[in-house]
Order: structure tokens, then sequence, then C-alpha cells
């Protein structure tokens, strides 16, 4: 790793700590970029994203795709966290805290709200950032493709019931748009590029083209996820001022619901035996969200200005310095497994 990649977790606190100054001393700015969007994606965000999910598409070999499924056990892994557990401990989180440990300290007519927000990020596992953790990770491009790929198909059918399920209404509108747009942007555009990309080097030389390629346009990648950051951090710079407490004890449960995922999963797929390439993707998959759709949802069915809509938000602050932490931890765990 080079001395910049190192010391990631430093410049991404520094990335938070200038987003949440900039967002207060320009939000003008911020106000303009942020309002760039279609269907609750931010397009400026949408293309930093790309950036570092396109360098990991060029590694996808599709005659490897065909292996993937001949190994199931990862997928089992992420198809029972993401949708059998974490929709529920995520609900039951947000009910102890909210009702309970602090009810004392917020309106209690919002606490249905937070916990509205809470289920909606439990609910919608990630499809874009994912490929980002796992190239962190050195995780296996194709199982990770193949994994994202199913959680998708799953999820347009699965998320409106959960969800209907857990807030106790009787029917959830799916944003199709934003959903559709999403998998488009983040998998299948830097898909196509990156198979593109990856046949003109094979062509000209073989695999070390190839790496030599990917090792090249890597700052890029990482230049993408700081920025992203900054953008992240100051679109909500003044409300993170405003509200500091709020924005906190929103984020106690999430951090337990996230750092709780992530060891049953890794756990599990340290048990099972799979190779490291498998287990850290499939651990960060169910850790990580789809804050986009979970985002918009929450707009729809309570508000802009909802206690879900924020705890929504709050999913998308927390999520890069947890994910970092824990992409930290495996690639220090990684020779506790078997490959």
């Amino acid at each position: 790793m080079s001395l910049f990649e190192r010391w990631l977790t430093l410049w991404v606190a520094l990335c938070i700590l200038s987003g949440v100054l900039l967002g207060n001393l320009l939000p003008g700015l911020f106000a303009t970029l942020a309002a760039l969007e279609y269907a609750s994606v931010n397009l400026v965000v949408a293309v930093l994203i790309w950036a570092m999910v396109y360098p990991m598409m060029i590694a996808i070999d599709f005659g490897s795709l065909k292996d993937a499924g001949r190994r199931p056990k990862g997928l089992i892994v992420t198809l029972v966290v993401n949708w059998l557990v974490k929709p529920f401990t995520m609900a039951a989180l947000g009910v102890l805290f909210f009702q309970h440990v602090f009810a004392g300290f917020i309106d209690p007519a919002r606490a249905p709200e937070y916990i509205a927000g809470l289920i909606l990020l439990g609910a919608a596992p990630c499809t874009a950032m994912v490929f980002v953790w796992s190239q962190l990770t050195r995780g296996d491009p194709n199982y990770t493709l193949v994994q994202v790929a199913v959680n998708d198909l799953i999820m347009v059918v699965a998320f409106a019931p959960i969800v209907a399920f857990l807030l106790g209404v009787t029917e959830i509108s799916v944003p199709w748009s934003t959903l559709i747009l999403s998998v488009v942007l983040y998998v299948v555009i830097p898909l196509i590029a990156g198979t593109l990309t990856r046949r003109a080097l094979m062509a000209k030389g073989g695999d070390a083209a190839v790496t030599g390629f990917t090792s090249r346009i890597k700052p890029v990648s990482v230049m993408g996820l700081l920025l992203t950051v900054v953008l992240l951090f100051g679109f909500q710079g003044k409300v993170i001022l405003a509200q500091p407490l709020l924005i906190a004890m929103i984020a106690v449960p999430i951090l337990i619901q996230s750092y709780g995922i992530f060891a049953l999963a890794y756990g599990w797929a340290w048990a099972w035996r799979l190779p490291h390439r498998v287990a850290a993707p499939c651990a960060l998959i169910g850790t990580s969200n789809f804050f986009e759709l979970a985002v918009a949802v929450a707009i729809g069915l309570f508000g802009l200005n909802s206690g879900a809509a924020l705890a929504t938000v709050v999913g998308v602050l927390v999520e890069v310095p947890v994910m970092l932490s824990l992409v930290a931890f495996a690639n220090r765990t990684r020779g506790r497994f078997s490959g």
C-alpha cells in the first residue's frame, strides 16, 4: 500500500471536517450541488461513485463468473444476513433506543419517524459502494458482482413487503426510478465500460496490461471516495452543527447494527472456512446500505423534513467512516482465513 492509502482513514477524517466546515461557509454552493439530482440520486455523487467502481469492474472476468455458482456458501451468508436478520435487528434497535433509552431526550411524536428511517436503512442493502469496499479488501471481483446482482434481484420483490410489515403500513410505493437509475449508474454502465476496457487491454498486453492500467487509475478511485465524503458531509453541514446531540443519538443504533451485522457475517464466513476474498465482501455487503433508496422512500412516506428522512441521512454520514474501519479490520485479519 502507498503512504496515501495507508493513511486513508486520516484523509477521510480531514474530509469529514472539511465537508462540515465548507457546508456552513458555502451553503449556496452545496445547495446548488445538492439540487443536481434526478430520482433522489445526486448526479455529482453518482459520477464520483462511478469513478470508484469502474476500476474494479475492469478486473471482472466473465469467463470466471460461472465459478461463483459452484461456491454458494458466500451467497448464503450474504442473503440470510441481509434479508432474514438485518431489517429485523435494525427495527429492534430502533424501538429499544427511541422508545426506551433515548425517550427522555427526544420529542415522543418524532420517535416513530426515527425508527422508520432506521428500518428503511436496514432493509436496503448496498448496491454501489460495496464494490469499493471489496476492492479495498482485495475481494474477488467476480463473486462480488454475483452477490450484488442477486441482492438487487431480491430487493425488487422483498424490499416493499419487509418495509411494509415492519412499519405497519398497508402499502409501500417503491421509487422504481431511484432503484433502476442507481443500478444502471452504479452497476450496468461501469460494468459495460470495464468490460470494454478489459478486452482492449487484454488484446494489447494481457493480464499485465490490465494490472498496470488499474494501478495507474487507482488514485482516481481514492480521490473519488474522498470527494464523496466532502460532498456528503457538506450537504448536511448545517444539520450536523444545529442538532449534534440528535445526530449522535440516531448514530448509536446504526453503529451497533453495522458492527454487529459485520461480526455475524464475517464470523459465519470464517466458521464456514470461506476464503478471505469472498468472506470480506460478503460481510461488507450486509453492513453497508443502499442510502439513495432509503432516503427516497423516507421522503416519499414522511416528508423532506421528517425524522425518518433525517435518520436515513445520518446513515449516509456514518457509513463511510464505519466501513473504512471494517475494511481495516478485515485486512488485518486476512491471515486468519484459509485463502
